[in-house]
């Protein structure tokens, strides 16, 4: 399993980014799929995650009614919509996977950088 993000950059407070987590590798219809981020001195936390199969998503508080994920399967891949960006999601963020069976995450990305300027 291979996990390319992409869509990182710096964007002023108030804007909008889009990531990108193309998958490749397997057939994805039995995985999990999130995005985790981490800051710097602070341990990667988790932000958002679909099933590959079916609608159910889920977030974290600190990022719900902001952040929007989705998936093209077509193309295999995960997006990860940001809106009104703050200053406190920057961060490298990280694509990962999972088999629906498995409790952790065993497949990452090498991460994209997002900085939010005040």
């Amino acid at each position: 399993v291979q996990l390319v993000e992409s869509g990182g950059g710096l964007v002023q407070a108030g804007g909008s980014l889009r990531l990108s987590c193309k998958a490749s590798g397997r057939s994805f219809s039995n995985y999990q799929m999130a995005w985790f981020r981490q800051a710097p001195g602070i341990e990667r936390e988790f932000v958002a995650t679909l099933w590959w199969s079916g609608d159910s998503t889920y977030y974290s508080d600190t990022v719900k009614g902001r952040f929007t994920i989705s998936r093209d399967k077509a193309k295999n891949t995960v997006f990860l919509h940001m809106n009104s960006l703050e200053p406190e999601d920057t961060g490298v963020y990280y694509c990962a996977a999972k088999r629906n069976s498995d409790a952790l995450y065993n497949y990452w990305g090498q991460g994209t950088q997002v900085t939010v300027s005040s």
